[in-house]
């Protein structure tokens, strides 16, 4: 028995493509992804970034809601210090409104990519993202001095997403979505931290743990691995550029000539993800299960050829029974 699969789109650009087909393909994808028995699909918060289409994950949330039947939705996540509480209650209340107990809160700290971007958005400091948490959890539990209309005693689930720091899921009694971007090793004490720490809250008695991890599969190890060589070059152009361009074909970014910094950077960014066929991938998710206690895994994989991805979530699927 495994972990529950769920999944992360960020509506990523195909070069030569336009956003808008970028976001009309993830509520394609919702669907399909639904169809192939996943338990959550959730849409993330980008400004200002080429590559990805998904700036307003409410907005999007509501597409995919619209789209669907059975799957839960939500954001992985609203970028909390880019947005008042309140108004962030509001939006989910109009979504759990609209769509009943389907709908997620998934909130983030992260601030925008570039100064002019943080600049553009007014985004308040990060270190505040505990009281603004703290705030939100008032305007949803209809304790604050404001009604948050019509989010007032609607059943939404609220997610912390975590890179560095776990410490706000667990003092207020919160699942906890988190990523490997610093290592495996720092995300692994993370997650201990936050199981020490949990406090029990009427949200959740006891600590739920979602890792966030790209996980591509195929026939053969190698074109499993070619699936992650878009997204993994992007990373790269956007550490050596400052900017994330839209997804290249993997064979065109296998051909180039790389300078030492770019491929310094193009394999870390290939590394730490599971790959490989589905007997591979079943024995890796189950590694990754011992050593983090994971409740659920969150899905992040891309793919230049939508078809390509679709058939990696396929393989996943019919590979992971979930628990």
């Amino acid at each position: 028995m495994s972990p529950r699969l769920s999944v992360l789109d960020r509506s990523h650009v195909w070069a030569g493509g336009h956003p808008r087909e970028s976001l009309r393909e993830t509520v394609r994808f919702a669907q399909q992804i639904e169809e192939l028995g996943y338990h959550r699909f959730w849409v993330a918060e980008h400004h200002g970034v080429p590559g990805v289409a998904g700036a307003a994950p409410t907005v999007l949330a509501s597409a995919v809601a619209s789209a669907t039947e059975r799957i839960r939705v939500g954001t992985g996540g609203v970028m909390l210090p880019n947005h008042r509480p309140l108004v962030v209650a509001e939006q989910f209340g109009v979504l759990g409104a609209l769509f009943g107990d389907r709908i997620d809160v998934g909130l983030g700290r992260s601030l925008g990519f570039t100064g002019a971007v943080r600049r553009a958005l007014g985004a308040e400091d990060a270190d505040r993202f505990w009281a603004q948490v703290s705030e939100l959890l008032d305007y949803l539990d209809g304790t604050a001095d404001v009604p948050a209309v019509p989010a007032d005693g609607l059943d939404l689930p609220v997610f912390v997403l975590a890179t560095r720091t776990a410490s706000t899921a667990a003092e207020l009694g919160l699942p906890l979505v988190i990523a490997a971007p610093l290592g495996e090793e720092r995300m692994r004490r993370a997650i201990e931290e936050y199981r020490a720490g949990f406090r029990p809250s009427s949200r959740a008695q006891h600590p739920h743990v979602v890792i966030a991890r790209s996980i591509a599969v195929a026939e053969t190890t190698e074109r499993a691995r070619r699936l992650l060589v878009p997204e993994a070059w992007a990373n790269a152009w956007s550490r050596t550029r400052g900017e994330f361009p839209a997804l290249q074909p993997p064979e065109k970014i296998l051909a180039r000539e790389m300078t030492d910094r770019e491929r310094t950077h193009f394999t870390r960014a290939m590394s730490g993800h599971i790959h490989g066929t589905p007997d591979e991938v079943a024995a890796a998710i189950a590694d990754l299960e011992a050593r983090t206690g994971a409740d659920e895994l969150l899905v992040t994989t891309n793919a230049y050829d939508p078809a390509d991805r679709l058939e990696s979530y396929r393989l996943l699927a019919e590979t992971v029974v979930p628990a």
